[in-house]
């Protein structure tokens, strides 16, 4: 099992190819569509780059996972799927309830049954990829009810926003059906994995200007992460956590980035000529 990683300095977002030179198979973890809010451009460069490095490597894209329903940039999984339409999307099968949720948020027709993705998995689902690339499902819901880990070979583990590099802490519970209560239970979940285990973070902002990171592992995070270390209680954490998420800003890509990825990668809004748009509440 080899790991490769793209960094998308605009979102902050780590996006992983994990493959077998082998085999020749490979899945992507989290891929990113470019997007500019202030001229509404939307390109595909970082989903080419994923492409460039598949076919300089003949590899055979299989899955395309999807950690949750992004909240801070738009998914790249149905371009990219373009390109390789025998590879499959999965998500966790509570995307129903963030489509639930934000279909009325945006008082828009979703359909709610999470058809717009390829397959919907839940807690303990194995995904066998190539004899050396096995996938297993850990449900780790709390910033969203959708999220979930791959435990890859079980020694390295793809946690998209609920844990980041120690020094940053976790993901934020403040969107709908998010819960610091889940949250502290799903990182539970993690830090009862080997110490040596590696964990591969979805984002990352250098703070304090330090070079960008993504990969740390489980006794670390165990020992120094800043806002839940093993020796933290729930109640601790609920604490802080609540606290936190009271000030934070909202995501800068919040609003177009739920309407499309919880749609599958489809606009939900569209003109009579067929020009997509982003439909942006206003609160007064």
């Amino acid at each position: 099992m080899l790991i490769h990683s793209f960094f998308d300095k605009d979102t902050n977002t780590l996006t992983y190819i994990i493959y077998s030179l082998e085999t020749k198979k490979a899945i992507v973890v989290d891929p990113v569509l470019n997007f500019d809010y202030a001229s509404g451009l939307v390109s595909t460069k970082d989903v080419l780059l994923i492409d460039d490095f598949l076919k300089e490597n003949n590899l055979e894209l299989s899955y395309i996972f999807e950690s949750h329903v992004h909240a801070d940039h738009l998914s790249g999984a149905s371009s990219l799927k373009k390109y390789y339409p025998g590879a499959k999307i999965v998500i966790h099968e509570n995307i129903k309830k963030v489509q639930n949720v934000f279909n009325g948020a945006f008082h828009s027709q979703v359909k709610e049954d999470g058809s717009q993705f390829d397959l919907l998995t839940r807690e303990g689902e194995v995904f066998k990829v190539a004899d050396d690339i096995e996938v297993e499902i850990i449900e780790t819901p709390g910033h969203t009810p959708a999220c979930m880990s791959l435990y890859v070979n079980k020694e390295a583990l793809f946690v998209g926003d609920a844990i980041f590099m120690p020094d940053m802490g976790t993901g934020r519970c403040d969107f709908p059906k998010g819960s610091a209560d889940d949250l502290y239970e799903s990182i539970q979940k993690i830090y009862s994995l080997d110490d040596n285990c590696s964990i591969y973070v979805g984002h990352d902002y250098g703070p304090g200007g330090r070079e960008i990171m993504f990969k740390t592992t489980v006794g670390k995070q165990k020992r120094n992460n800043i806002q839940c270390k093993a020796s933290t209680t729930k109640e601790e954490f609920l604490d802080f956590r609540t606290s936190r998420d009271a000030v934070l800003s909202a995501p800068r890509l919040l609003i177009p980035s739920i309407q499309y990825n919880m749609n599958g990668g489809e606009f939900i809004f569209s003109e009579e000529d067929g020009a997509p748009f982003f439909k942006v509440p206003v609160k007064i």
